[in-house]
């Protein structure tokens, strides 16, 4: 009996993509009908999250646990050597693996995992207009860069549809898409920035002009420089305009791509992922950047649909970016490599599974841990011993912190009990304490800036 053909895989990823900056996340401010159009043709997965971070950059450990399956504990983020990563698997399995746009993980690893690529950008981030690019040529090797003559989310679909129309038809293909959009600059092609420049979203509901204690990432941090302290409503308010016509336009690229894929009839046999590497403040709780583990920060979109999956199906229980590794692996009926430790997601779309973890443990650096459950939310300051939780049903946007009630006493407890087995389970070694201390006030008011070198005149002159 001859086996079933091994389905193709897109996997479409943005960056710093909050999870609620999405129409079939509820969002009625921002208009991205291509990604509402894939989730109602696939499942989506309302509480996946990231597994917090080891440094400022929070899309290195992301993109690292991401690809190859392990937190940030068991797998060197920069480079990710000595980490088999799910696209190499699938060359090694006989894909044509394709790869375009951002990889933050070093260049060696991008060539272990792609045999063909164009328009790539290795770093962080750039002038989207400016974006340094690379192709491989047909020697195995880089190019040496090229400044993107266009816009980054348009090179990066025009790469797609490129490759998808040119593929080797005798091979399934991975087609990995990683924007850079949304991540700053916030610039936008001008006909996306005037669509919300007319009608600015809201401010968030938990804005603060500023965080009121120091979470150890607010000082001199590239991210939190982007607008001055204490936050004005009508700054954040511009910078989410500025955002979501990025988003917009990036829904406009992948409408592209999808296109592309049904035009050549490849969607009955394609996979199509779609999901964030980490989610971002912009006003929330007085925040700029992503360094936090609020549910702002640590809770990101995926969306997966295809062949074999239910379509219009959502999923709410706990998942993290690192079991699609596993998931991958039993859609392709493969071993999946040892040392891997996220779960399938399979069950859950199936409903053979209500959940495949109690809990999401997020913990960033030395200075901020938490976890969270079906209700409740503990956050741990290890630094300075300062404690929050949230009755995240009754205070979803985590505005009213509960740890100093002698009432909810027993969830702190029983919180913290699972914070420390999570510790265990991950190897994370930062000692915690229960007993919460008052943190020192903090006034970040006239704090010093200075533009990044990637932020195009404009913006300096309009937030610095």
């Amino acid at each position: 009996m001859q086996a079933a053909p091994r389905p193709n895989i897109l996997f479409l990823f943005s960056d710093d993509h909050r999870a609620d900056a999405l129409g079939w996340a509820g969002n009625r401010r921002i208009h991205t009908p291509h990604l509402d159009q894939l989730a109602r043709q696939g499942v989506v997965f309302r509480r996946n999250y990231i597994m917090g971070s080891d440094n400022g950059a929070v899309c290195v450990p992301s993109r690292a646990m991401m690809l190859s399956g392990k937190s940030w504990f068991r797998v060197h983020s920069p480079t990710l050597r000595d980490a088999r990563l799910w696209p190499e698997m699938l060359r090694e399995l006989g894909y044509e693996t394709f790869g375009t746009g951002k990889w933050h993980n070093g260049e060696e690893s991008w060539l272990r995992s792609f045999s063909r690529g164009k328009s790539v950008m290795i770093g962080g981030m750039a002038d989207h207009t400016k974006t340094p690019l690379r192709d491989l040529e047909s020697n195995g090797k880089f190019s040496a860069v090229r400044v993107g003559q266009g816009y980054s989310s348009e090179l990066f679909a025009e790469a797609a549809v490129e490759f998808l129309r040119g593929r080797d038809e005798r091979k399934p293909f991975l087609c990995y898409v990683a924007f850079t959009a949304p991540h700053d600059p916030r610039q936008a092609p001008d006909e996306y920035m005037r669509r919300y420049a007319a009608k600015r979203p809201p401010v968030p509901p938990n804005f603060l002009p500023q965080l009121p204690f120091d979470n150890g990432m607010m000082r001199n941090l590239r991210d939190e420089n982007l607008a001055a302290w204490p936050r004005r409503e009508s700054v954040i308010r511009d910078q989410l305009a500025e955002y979501y016509a990025m988003i917009t336009h990036l829904d406009a690229q992948i409408g592209r791509v999808l296109g592309t894929l049904r035009a050549l009839k490849l969607e009955d046999s394609t996979l199509v992922v779609f999901a964030g590497d980490n989610g971002l403040a912009l006003g929330s709780h007085g925040l700029l950047g992503k360094q936090s583990v609020y549910e702002h920060s640590m809770r990101v979109p995926l969306v997966i649909s295809g062949p074999g999956l239910p379509r219009g199906r959502t999923c709410d229980a706990f998942t993290y970016l690192l079991d699609w590794f596993p998931t991958l692996c039993e859609l392709l009926d493969e071993r999946p490599p040892p040392g891997l430790e996220g779960f399938s997601l399979r069950p859950l779309w199936e409903r053979r599974a209500t959940s495949i973890r109690d809990s999401v443990f997020l913990p960033f650096q030395k200075i901020q841990r938490a976890v969270r459950d079906d209700r409740w939310k503990l956050i741990a300051y290890p630094q300075i011993g300062h404690l929050e939780l949230f009755d995240l049903r009754k205070d979803p946007w985590e505005k009213r912190n509960l740890a100093r009630d002698p009432r909810h006493r027993q969830q702190v407890d029983r919180l913290f009990d699972r914070m420390e087995r999570w510790q265990r389970v991950v190897g994370d070694t930062v000692t915690l304490s229960r007993e919460p201390r008052d943190p020192a006030p903090v006034d970040l008011t006239g704090q010093p800036r200075q533009p990044d070198p990637w932020q195009p005149k404009w913006i300096v002159e309009k937030y610095f």
